[in-house]
């Protein structure tokens, strides 16, 4: 009875396990476009910080990042059991807030408020202004992860919806691990190019193609950092409109209108839903701003009478 009774936990477990990799790939699948547009977000996070400083910002991130994970993961596992109603809401405020924060980027970069240094100022200040700076940055590029992680972790627990609740408990976490390694390994291997490329002309004493290479890594790594700057902020109104579309009823019917009246054209049918996506989230972004500022004013008026 012993004997058979281990066998029967062995095939659960084994069970358990072909459960939990079948869903962990399909999770993974949904998932990498967020991971594509968290890992531009974050690439752009570290920008206007010293190169001596980027990995311990890029860290300090991280740590955030795991630390959301920790919350997020057991919080939408238990909501998704009590409460799973509640998930959405939270999922379109954080999408609401990709998009105010995405509305703000556009309105300082094109706007810029005097009261605000520019990020070149920020890095010739004093030491302690640096690390004011650097803390600012972290904590920005945290609360960004943390809309992009409830994200992730929803769209994993839709998939092993309906699954054990032990399968469910190792996917999300699972996900939630393996994108959070992944993300902050590429952001550092990007800020880090150029760390290569001068390597690289060390070690080829300015010959051969190594020395190439490394021209290249330096004239790129730059370059790069701008590209990620723009498509990150791109990609918080993507996010932020897409998640807008999904879990507002009226503005999804809309859309899917549009999709289906242009599905057929070559070319328009797949780059318009996105410049739709991306046209709500800009205005949802410059509606919020616009409210808070009126909101701030008021509420300086009133406080100064």
């Amino acid at each position: 009875m012993a004997g058979l009774s281990l066998l029967t936990l062995l095939d659960d477990i084994a069970s358990v396990l072909d459960d939990v990799a079948v869903m962990s790939k399909a999770a993974a699948k949904k998932t990498a476009g967020v991971l594509g547009d968290d890992l531009a977000l974050n690439a752009q996070q570290v920008t206007g910080v010293r190169a001596e400083r980027e990995i311990p910002v890029v860290w300090g991130v991280a740590k955030g990042s795991f630390k959301n994970k920790l919350i997020l993961v057991p919080s939408a596992l238990i909501v998704s059991a009590l409460a799973p109603w509640l998930i959405m809401p939270v999922l379109l405020v954080g999408g609401l807030y990709l998009c105010y924060e995405g509305a703000e980027k556009v309105l300082e970069k094109y706007l810029p408020h005097h009261h605000q240094p520019h990020e070149t100022e920020n890095q010739e200040s004093e030491p302690e202004d640096l690390v004011a700076y650097e803390k600012k940055k972290i904590k920005g590029a945290i609360r960004t992860d943390f809309i992009l992680s409830l994200e992730i972790i929803v769209i994993a627990l839709g998939i092993v919806q309906g699954h054990p609740q032990l399968t469910q408990i190792v996917v999300v976490s699972l996900i939630a691990f393996i994108m959070t390694c992944g993300v902050y390994g590429l952001v550092a291997g990007i800020v880090k190019l150029d760390d290569l490329g001068f390597y690289l002309q060390r070690k080829s004493a300015g010959q051969g193609a190594m020395n190439l290479i490394g021209n290249g890594l330096v004239a790129a790594a730059p370059k790069l950092m701008k590209v990620l700057t723009v498509v990150g902020t791109v990609a918080m109104f993507l996010v932020g409109g897409g998640i807008i579309e999904h879990t507002i009823p009226a503005v999804h019917h809309f859309t899917v209108g549009i999709h289906h009246s242009v599905a057929t054209l070559p070319l328009v049918g797949s780059v318009l839903p996105f410049i739709i996506t991306g046209i709500l989230g800009l205005a949802a972004g410059a509606f919020l701003v616009g409210i808070f500022t009126l909101f701030g004013k008021v509420k300086d008026r009133i406080q100064n009478n």
